[in-house]
């Protein structure tokens, strides 16, 4: 009765561990499948939708398991996808998924990426700037707490530009100004450049022009982009123009209208053209039509209709003194285009012009007051909303912190008290540590014996086998010499000639399979010419050997290695049909990894564990403290992910 329970025991203990390995096995090959699919997702030279396939592949396999920390970047991948595909719905759903994940697992820099997506889509795309202003927000935050200070700069920049173009000028001067604490010359001189050009935009409007010509002139002097060098220029034109210094604006649009770099670029060109005639003809120089109409034209060819609107206001002001009819039809241009773009504040200014025009008009006159009142209350509810979001969010952090405080200051007293308990029961574990430690040298140095064995006997085996390979290769070379002889001596030269081939294609090919292996310097060499010896018709890619510090491995992990990709190569050659075989290396502080993977024709995990090559090979990477896993279905490739301890 007892022997019968101790082997039930036995049975009982070995189906667990195989169930464990197995249940093991699959996981890592699930894990591996989705950094597989997460990385061709991220890869900006595909096209998009394989992109797409592959993030919704690794998202599938996470959605069910484990979620791993990388389930939040795999989700944000997907987020990005569905943005760059115009999925604006599923962009919205999946958000609020990533968002309620991250937060809980306190993925900080995936939260502020994630805000910041939702923030550029309501920006550009929905056009909801406080919505667009709320996010920019809270993704500032996130990158605050990753101390990620160049995104947090350009955060902030995308802010202010939100408050400036909503003329909310002095919130934005004091958000870019916020900005430029964050941004570093050096590296982000781009938006260094933009950030100035931002604030002299809000000084200008402001009507400090003097403000403004500094920031331009900052703005101008740091860009090393010859494109936006040009366009701040013009704005440095439009604000001599503001401040009524026209000689000063003349001079500069002359200077850089015929640059070619700003004649690639039509609606710049346009607004250049369009700000030089308007400065010329305040300086009351005899400016023809002409000169207002080729940018307007050139606005019109390539549908620039915020840049019409300025034309339209231009060639109602030039006619106003001369032509009141074409002035008047102008003005009505200017008024039509702006309803259509929905910007009030260019009807109002054009109400302004024809109310001089026609100033009995008591129509013109209730219609701009109107506007000038709701224009008026709009700008005021954009300007409290900003304002109410960086209050809050000041409030909030300032919560944040004092929370910190306390929960540091608790944890301080706990410490305080772990430690008294820790002094008051240090005498006994010292004693448990030095019987354990006594124990575990004895049980290890019984492993390490019986591991000495073990590795004993399959250098052994080694050794065997290269005898047996130098014998047979001489008693091959024998009959080849013989055979040499035969045609020597008059025998039939076709007849010798294939015993000789076949002779000798028998004794190399044999050699080299059961052969010593070199495992000196030239290992790699020796190892890769008996990789491509089996790849004569199909395909092989070898990656990620170069990083791998071959002279540290140890001669029978090499050994171990050489035969077990030998065994994996004649596997795929007599069984697999594949016309690709993919292997990759891989080495950390404590293991060396291969990863071998072919497209042939696979097969059913029945069929691997009855054949004796692949237990063989499992065997000898067992005996080296190493692992092996398959993973193949019949039709599906075959691969194996290798372990060796280094």
């Amino acid at each position: 009765m007892k022997r019968f329970l101790f082997l039930a025991c036995i049975a009982l203990l070995v189906s667990c561990t195989e169930n464990h390995r197995d249940n093991a096995s699959k996981t890592a090959v699930a894990n591996d499948s989705v950094h597989f699919y997460y990385t061709i997702s991220k890869d900006k030279n595909a096209p998009l939708e394989t992109r797409y396939t592959a993030a919704n592949k690794s998202y599938r396999l996470l959605r069910n398991g484990n979620r791993d920390t990388l389930y939040s970047s795999v989700l944000y991948q997907k987020n990005l996808l569905h943005f760059l595909r115009g999925e604006y719905d599923s962009l919205r759903f999946y958000n609020s998924r990533l968002i309620e994940h991250a937060g809980k697992i306190e993925d900080n820099n995936i939260l502020g990426r994630q805000y910041y997506l939702m923030a550029y889509y309501n920006d550009l795309f929905a056009h909801r700037p406080d919505s667009a202003f709320y996010h920019y927000n809270q993704a500032k935050n996130y990158k605050k707490r990753v101390h990620d200070s160049s995104r947090v700069g350009k955060i902030l920049h995308s802010m202010a530009v939100i408050q400036k173009n909503h003329n909310d000028f002095f919130g934005s001067k004091e958000t870019i100004t916020e900005a430029l604490h964050y941004l570093d010359a050096s590296k982000d001189s781009k938006y260094v450049s933009a950030a100035y050009n931002v604030l002299a935009t809000d000084h200008r409007k402001l009507l400090n022009y003097e403000d403004a010509i500094k920031y331009h002139r900052k703005a101008i002097a740091m860009t090393d982009s010859d494109r936006d060098r040009l366009i701040y220029q013009n704005n440095l034109a439009t604000t001599y123009i503001d401040d009524h210094k026209y000689h000063d604006a003349v001079a500069l649009l002359q200077e850089i209208a015929g640059d070619s770099v700003l004649q690639k670029s039509k609606n710049e060109y346009a607004r250049v053209l369009d700000n030089l005639a308007f400065a010329q003809w305040s300086l009351h120089e005899n400016i023809q039509e002409e000169a207002f109409l080729y940018p307007l034209r050139i606005r019109r060819e390539i549908k620039d209709q915020r840049g019409q609107l300025a034309s339209y206001t231009h060639l109602g002001e030039y006619y106003s003194t001369v032509d009141h009819t074409k002035a008047r039809t102008y003005f009505d241009s200017l008024i039509q285009l702006s309803k259509t773009l929905n910007i009030p504040r260019a009807e109002k200014d054009a109400l302004k012009h024809l109310m001089q025009l026609a100033p009995d008009n008591v129509a013109l006159r209730d219609r701009y007051v109107f506007l000038q009142d709701s224009l008026y209350a709009q700008e005021l509810k954009v300007k409290t909303q900003f304002a109410k979001y960086k209050y809050d969010d000041t409030l909030k952090q300032e919560s944040i912190l004092r929370l910190e405080k306390e929960n540091a200051e608790r944890a301080l007293e706990v410490a305080k008290a772990r430690n008294q308990k820790i002094i008051s029961y240090a005498s006994l574990i010292l004693v448990v540590l030095a019987a354990g430690f006594v124990g575990y040298y004895f049980i290890q140095r019984a492993n390490r014996l019986k591991q000495k064995n073990k590795i004993a006997v399959l250098e052994a085996t080694y050794e065997t086998e290269a005898a047996l390979s130098r014998k047979l290769h001489d008693d091959f070379g024998g009959k080849l010499n013989h055979a040499m002889l035969m045609l020597q001596n008059g025998s039939d030269p076709d007849e010798v000639l294939d015993v000789i081939e076949v002779l000798y294609n028998q004794s190399r090919n044999f050699s080299r399979k059961i052969n010593d292996v070199d495992t000196g310097p030239r290992f790699k060499e020796f190892l890769f010419g008996m990789l491509g010896m089996y790849c004569t018709t199909t395909k092989l890619i070898v990656t990620g050997s170069k990083e791998i510090n071959w002279d540290t491995i140890p001669a029978l992990t090499k050994k171990t290695l050489y035969k077990v990709l030998q065994e994996l190569m004649t596997n795929m050659q007599k069984h697999s049909s594949a016309t690709l075989v993919s292997i990759h290396f891989g080495q950390t502080k404590k293991k060396l990894k291969v990863d071998y993977e072919d497209n042939g024709v696979g097969a059913t995990k029945e069929a691997i564990q009855n054949k004796n090559g692949l237990w063989i090979t499992e065997k000898r990477i067992v005996t080296i403290n190493g692992t092996i896993n398959f993973d193949s279905d019949k039709g599906d490739g075959f691969r194996a992910l290798i372990e060796i301890p280094n």
